[in-house]
């Protein structure tokens, strides 16, 4: 046979290996510009894994979802629903237990307290009812957006969270209750309502007062009854030192013993002291302390006891200081 030119042998390898081929420029070029260690970059949108981690690649817009990404817009039908359900369904129990809390008056107290809590639990329940069938919401999004959510709800509801908190704390604690007579804020009157982020009193004068409930965390409250259908008036009257204090002493007491509004149930009291002069007129007060045995009735009892008081000073001839109000001031206590 004739002589074959062999290839040099390449330094270090195997003379009983076959010899190496060139490279086919018909086959697919390696990821990258061939050189050894090339990696292809990563797709457009998604970032790479860090070195050691899963090869998986995590998309780049995750930090970037909100919670309208999982906002349902064809269930916000029902949501609304749901909510104008929860509005009937609190305003016509209102409307039932308040005619049966007339009917049932020893317990009128109690149903009214009863309303507020029945009230309060409808519109939590509805609340998160429409929020779970607006936003679809998985574990992962909820740890996702958890923080987020803290954090941007913690200063925008700020005075509401505090507000509901501190009405949740009233009907647990029941400093006060509905249908107590209440001193708040330089107010008083009947507490109507303990809602989610307001009480509303009415005062004796049929002015509706609306209180925020955080203010009731910080600030002082006086409950005349207690939750109890009866409460302390007090009702003071002035006579002149020169008169016959013992006369007008037994007058008061006649006429809150005489008053059909007077709660016989609880012990009642006149007291008698001097008051120090007052632009310069001495004067000799005289304080009924008597319970009247509805809250409903308390002005009705003043004015009833004031009327017989005056006729029989008059009737007596008790005099009353000129340069003080003789006319009684009744208040609660």
């Amino acid at each position: 046979m004739p002589d074959v030119d062999q290839p040099a042998p390449i330094p270090g390898r195997d003379p009983g290996l076959p010899p190496s081929l060139p490279p086919d420029p018909q086959l697919p070029k390696p990821p990258g510009d061939g050189s050894p260690g090339t990696m292809k970059a990563a797709p457009a949108g998604l970032a790479a894994a860090p070195p050691g981690a899963a090869s998986s690649l995590v998309p780049a817009q995750a930090s970037d979802i909100g919670l309208l990404d999982f906002f349902d817009p064809g269930a916000l039908p029902w949501a609304l629903a749901v909510l104008i359900g929860a509005v009937l369904l609190v305003r016509s129990s209102k409307r039932l237990l308040q005619r049966l809390s007339e009917r049932a008056v020893r317990h009128r107290l109690v149903i009214k307290q009863s309303s507020s809590l029945f009230a309060f639990a409808v519109w939590v329940i509805a609340f998160a009812w429409a929020f779970t069938m607006l936003f679809t919401l998985s574990s992962q999004a909820w740890l996702a957006l958890s923080g987020t959510l803290a954090v941007t709800l913690g200063f925008a509801l700020k005075d509401e969270a505090a507000s509901f908190l501190a009405g949740l704390s009233i009907l647990v604690n029941k400093p006060f209750q509905v249908g107590d007579r209440i001193h708040f804020g330089g107010f008083y009157g009947e507490v109507k309502e303990i809602g989610l982020r307001t009480v509303r009193l009415v005062t004796l004068d049929d002015n509706l007062v609306s209180i925020p409930s955080n203010k009731f965390l910080v600030d002082a409250v006086a409950s005349a009854n207690a939750g109890e259908l009866d409460c302390m008036v007090v009702m003071r009257f002035f006579i002149t030192p020169q008169a016959d204090h013992r006369r007008a002493k037994e007058i008061v007491e006649e006429a809150v013993l005489a008053s059909k509004y007077l709660y016989l149930g609880k012990p009642w009291t006149v007291l008698v002291q001097v008051l120090p002069p007052e632009h310069g007129v001495m004067a000799v007060e005289l304080t009924a302390k008597a319970y009247v045995y509805d809250t409903r009735h308390e002005k009705a009892f003043a004015s009833d006891v004031t009327e017989r008081v005056l006729d029989a000073f008059q009737s007596h001839a008790i005099p009353m200081p000129a340069g003080r109000s003789a006319a009684p001031r009744p208040e609660s206590s």
